[in-house]
């Protein structure tokens, strides 16, 4: 399974002088496997520690944090020998240990020749970080790149690549991306998913949806252990109001988050704001802040905390809590569903960098998502699920906002024909289009 920030971890490894790294992600997103088998394989050899699954190494971090201390009481610890030159050292679930974390600090200055990684899921919310010292990446569930890379098709890949444009191209890239609205990006579901081909289509989607709610369980667990000073109940209640709220709406686009019935004794954005933004700093939720009038770079500026929109950080995942089965969405039931694919985009934005997102409401007119290019421009980005395209509210934010250009994201093939101004893209392209318009 290939995960695009290995180009990035490549590059780290080749400096002469480089900070520790540190992978933040969502639990299960894949950190081990890209540190120890992706990355590991361009070492003579790779020693981890998971701090999880073994507490009592903990020990090395106990005395002097310096570099060569450390690495002493590691290789008492394992029985092994470690080469600074030639051997990565990984720190997994780091967060589970204090010590080791203000080690990094070190290795940084005193170690920058070593290969040090580390990695976890709940790096949000320590309580000491070493700022400035590590040089730190958040690893995300499979963008839809990276499923077609799993499906092992380089024809596919090929015209992903490319962004050809024609039917052959769109039926079978709208057939992966169907697909994809089901298993999401979680990497042990995408596994499942392409291991089990020559198996029956039940046996696929019982497989896969035992793990899409494994993977809620799991989180669910890890409510009460890592709430701290948060009610887990709280946490608990928003992360599962998410997906209600999303699937509110039909063909419209997203709404605010409501705080109103989420719990029991709570209904303002102050009573909620301490267990959303656990669930931000855990990436098991993205945000979206709506913006009113004529918006200007920076978009930040506009942002208000307590009007926001909330997504889901795996779209798999979203449609196993709503309980969207595969068959309704392969038979195209979920067209007017527009949330589904809101959230992927937001997916894939975020995969992009660009996190928060923003988006735009004026009376009843609402664009998805806007985004300010390199030289400040403000672009909407509009997204239709389905075959209706019909713009009446991007038509809208034109006469009102007046853009250099428009992007439509719609569940058709897109738009062949050159324009100088409105560009439609299949949903399946939006990276393409983001990057073309917006990052160059």
């Amino acid at each position: 399974m290939e995960r695009a920030l290995l180009a990035e971890l490549l590059i780290w490894k080749e400096k002469s002088k480089r900070k520790p790294l540190l992978i933040d992600g969502a639990r299960q997103t894949g950190k081990t496997y890209l540190l120890q088998e992706l990355l590991g394989q361009h070492f003579k050899q790779v020693l981890r520690i998971d701090f999880l699954e073994s507490p009592h190494m903990a020990e090395a971090f106990t005395g002097s944090l310096a570099p060569e201390d450390v690495l002493s009481a590691i290789e008492l610890l394992m029985n092994k020998q470690f080469n600074a030159k030639t051997d990565l050292l990984i720190l997994d679930e780091i967060g589970e240990c204090p010590h080791a974390v203000t080690a990094l600090k070190y290795f940084a200055e005193k170690a920058p020749h070593m290969f040090v990684a580390a990695s976890g899921s709940n790096i949000g919310l320590l309580n000491t970080f070493p700022v400035g010292k590590v040089e730190q990446y958040n690893l995300r569930p499979l963008t839809f790149r990276e499923f077609l890379l799993a499906a092992n098709q380089p024809a596919l890949i090929n015209t992903y690549d490319n962004a050809v444009n024609s039917t052959a191209a769109h039926s079978k890239l709208f057939e992966k991306l169907t697909e994809y609205y089901f298993t999401g990006g979680m990497p042990e579901a995408v596994s499942c998913w392409f291991a089990m081909a020559d198996n029956s289509i039940l046996e696929r989607v019982k497989a896969v949806s035992r793990i899409h709610a494994d993977l809620i369980s799991g989180y669910s667990r890890d409510f009460g252990k890592y709430s701290g000073k948060v009610d887990a109940g709280l946490i608990a209640a928003i992360f599962n109001a998410v997906p209600s709220q999303l699937a509110a709406v039909l063909d419209e686009s997203v709404k605010r988050f409501k705080f109103k019935q989420v719990h029991e004794r709570k209904s303002r954005y102050q009573e909620l704001e301490s267990g959303i933004n656990w669930l931000e700093k855990c990436r098991l939720i993205l945000r979206n802040y709506p913006v009113e009038g004529v918006p200007r770079s920076p978009l930040a500026a506009y942002k208000k905390d307590n009007k926001v929109k909330l997504f889901l950080l795996d779209v798999g995942l979203l449609n196993h809590m709503l309980g969207v089965s595969y068959l309704e969405i392969k038979q195209q039931s979920y067209e007017y569903k527009g949330y589904i694919a809101e959230n992927f985009i937001q997916q894939e934005l975020a995969a992009l960098g660009i996190e928060p997102t923003f988006s735009w409401s004026d009376a009843r007119a609402e664009i998805e998502f806007v985004i300010a290019d390199q030289a400040g421009n403000i672009i909407p980005i509009e997204v239709k699920s389905g075959k209706r395209t019909r713009a009446k509210s991007l038509q809208s934010y034109i006469d009102k906002c007046a853009p250099i250009k428009t992007i439509k994201l719609t569940g058709t093939q897109g738009s062949s024909t050159i324009e100088q101004q409105h560009f439609v893209y299949p949903l399946y392209y939006a990276v393409h289009a983001v990057k073309k318009h917006l990052m160059n």
